[in-house]
């Protein structure tokens, strides 16, 4: 501890942190307990005087026989090591051993002044002091040790509660009952429970847990500041989307942390900590997933073989690990980017190590590189998720786009049709609808091709085609790249002010596929009803408030302008589409113009000689063709529309 201090005052900084001292030295210790045993001494002295009105002690030296009493006393503090131990670590064995200590001095002179009795005929101390003595310094020794070890008791959950996040949780049900009792029965937590938040207003005078009940009156009408709190914790699931969006845009406005926590039933102890995290911009863009018929999608999977191309990528991966689930008699991972194939592979072997699994490192434009599997496995369901879906970069090379998301499409759909695989479920996206870039067209063209093949004569495999718009969380997506933005300090950028998005999640975008795969009869394309599309400009505004920064003051909003081939809406219908309902609300089918398997094989033919030749502009040339919707936009393609 000197050193400690010593180190404090030559250093310059005058501020002693009690709970940085580690432990008293024992000669400190050894002291103060002498101390104690002196004022216990004359304590005694005092009272027995103030009884009995007489003398005490009939010894003729009065020092002697109070020095021996604290030398003896101090003796057996040694012999039991009493002073030995971190104080404010004691327990009941260093409480024993100040007892022993004590009554060891009690009996030791209570002894002596039996014999001093028997020997000189009287005894050179009153008993009662003896027994006087012996409380008082007991309570004295045990009073210090304990009073040290609730001080720094204190002061360690002082300077906790300093550190903790004071936070409000979100309802008075039962659910958010649980959670902060939870938290505040865990004192490791970096939580101070502070009081619960509703909207109703009959809690003025109410309580729970010992904790006041905010309305959200008091919310709106003060500050964080006033209200001495950093955040208020909610439970997603107890809430609906309007209602969290709701309260939601009140936390923002008042610079609130939001945190979420899970319900009750997920909730287990031992993982509270790690269960309670910041609110996140995919909590609030989240719906509630499609219910899928999990008996008939677990029939068509149950004990059959299954291809999954692109299975490396976002969407890919997430179909490899729902049809994991049913029990597949095996699982052909086909993918060309190595390094995320080799991750999926560990990851479903540590999974799923019941199941069987073949990866393959291949691109699904050589069509010789993969019949072999459709030779060696007899597949009953194949998952076409290859495709290349980066707007710009496909805009520039277009030749490659038509090379794996038309050619590669082909190779896949005939093989399946070929080989009679029972169903073909090819994943597509918003941006094939009324095209204005090249990823989008060439996405287009394989949904025509594929739509094509179910009319063949001779073929028996069911063609299905799933679209939908943006994927949280997918590879490339807005959401992780703004947030790698914020983390660096901005700037965020985003391309136009005006521009919206669909957004779901992985996980629904893939029980849609799986959806579609089941209820399917062949030929159609299905759309996912995806809400209310939503403004990138308040996207990034709301991610950067839940982040804890202020848009264009803490970090910057800046409009680079549309890349080639962007445009503000997304549509998921063409002009001239017809829907018709399904039995599930949030599924429908498109009734898109179809084109017949001569027409539209020929035009794939030569869309691909034109891109082995590398003749970009013959490519979207053809391309154009295959897809008449499709008009260039903010691209160098543009002159092709004229």
């Amino acid at each position: 501890m000197y050193n400690s201090l010593r180190k404090k005052i030559f250093a310059g900084d005058n501020v002693v942190n009690l709970s940085d001292v580690r432990y008293l030295p024992r000669w400190i210790i050894l002291v103060i307990d002498i101390i104690i045993l002196v004022v216990s001494l004359f304590l005694s002295t005092y009272i027995i005087e103030k009884i009995t009105q007489r003398e005490f002690i009939y010894h003729h030296n009065k020092n002697f026989v109070f020095t021996c009493i604290i030398l003896i006393n101090v003796l057996f503090m040694y012999i039991f090591k009493t002073f030995a131990g971190i104080i404010r670590h004691s327990t009941f064995i260093d409480l024993f051993k100040l007892l022993m200590a004590c009554f060891c001095t009690l009996f030791i002179i209570g002894t002596a002044n039996i014999l001093y009795f028997w020997i000189g005929g009287e005894k050179f101390i009153l008993t009662p002091y003896l027994v006087l003595y012996f409380i008082i310094s007991f309570m004295g020794l045990f009073l210090f040790r304990l009073y040290v070890k609730e001080f720094f008791h204190i002061v360690r959950e002082y300077r906790r509660s300093a550190l903790k996040k004071r936070i409000l949780v979100l309802g008075i049900d039962e659910q958010s009952i649980a959670i902060a009792r939870a938290i505040l029965d865990n004192p490791s937590l970096p939580y101070q429970v502070v009081g619960f938040l509703t909207q109703r207003t009959d809690s003025k005078r109410a309580s729970l847990l010992g904790k006041p009940i905010f309305e959200k009156e008091k919310i709106e009408r003060n500050t964080k500041e006033e209200l001495i709190i950093d955040g208020v914790l909610i439970v997603k699931e107890m809430m609906s989307k309007d209602e969290m969006n709701s309260w939601v845009n009140l936390f923002l406005e008042k610079d609130l942390h939001i945190f979420k926590a899970p319900s009750v039933q997920k909730l287990r102890d031992s993982d509270l900590g790690g269960s309670i995290r910041n609110l996140q911009i995919e909590d609030l863009l989240n719906r509630k997933p499609i219910k899928i018929e999990n008996e008939e999608v677990k029939s068509r999977h149950f004990n059959r073989n299954v291809l999954v191309t692109g299975g490396a990528g976002s969407i890919g991966s997430e179909i490899v690990r729902q049809v994991a689930q049913f029990n597949p008699s095996l699982i052909v991972v086909l993918d060309q980017a190595e390094t995320p194939l080799y991750d999926i592979e560990l990851e479903m072997k540590e999974k799923f190590p019941h199941i069987r699994f073949k990866f393959v490192l291949a691109d699904v434009s050589n069509r010789h590189r993969i019949e072999p599997l459709f030779q060696t496995y007899d597949f009953s369901m194949v998952y076409h998720a290859a495709a290349y879906k980066h707007v710009p970069l496909v805009e520039e090379n277009p030749h490659e786009a038509i090379l794996v998301n038309i050619l590669g499409s082909k190779n896949i759909a005939t093989l399946s049709s070929q080989y009679k695989v029972n169903r073909f479920v090819m994943v597509s996206t918003d941006k094939a609808v009324n095209p204005t870039n090249v990823m989008g067209a060439s996405k287009r063209a394989a949904e025509l091709f594929v739509q094509s093949l179910q009319n063949v004569e001779g073929n028996t495999t069911k063609f299905i085609t799933t679209r939908f718009g943006n994927v949280l969380g997918s590879n490339g997506s807005v959401i992780p790249h703004f947030k790698r933005q914020i983390e660096a300090g901005g700037p965020v950028t985003i391309t136009h002010p005006d521009i919206v998005r669909y957004f779901m999640t992985i996980p629904e975008a893939c029980e849609l596929v799986l959806q579609a795969g089941t209820m399917g009869k062949g030929g159609e394309i299905f759309v996912f009803d995806m809400g209310e599309p939503v403004k990138i400009l308040d996207l990034a505004k709301r991610m950067i408030k839940l982040s804890g920064f202020e848009p264009n003051i803490d970090i910057k909003i800046v409009y680079t302008g549309l890349r080639p081939g962007e445009k503000l809406y997304e549509e998921l219908l063409s002009d001239n589409a017809k829907t018709l309902p399904t039995h599930n609300e949030k599924i429908m089918v498109s009734k898109d113009p179809t084109v017949g398997f001569e027409e539209i094989n020929s035009l794939v033919n030569l869309v691909t000689k034109a891109s082995i030749r590398r003749d970009k502009v013959e490519v979207v040339k053809i391309l154009k063709t295959i897809v008449p919707e499709f008009k260039s936009n903010n691209s160098i393609y543009e002159v092709l529309d004229k």
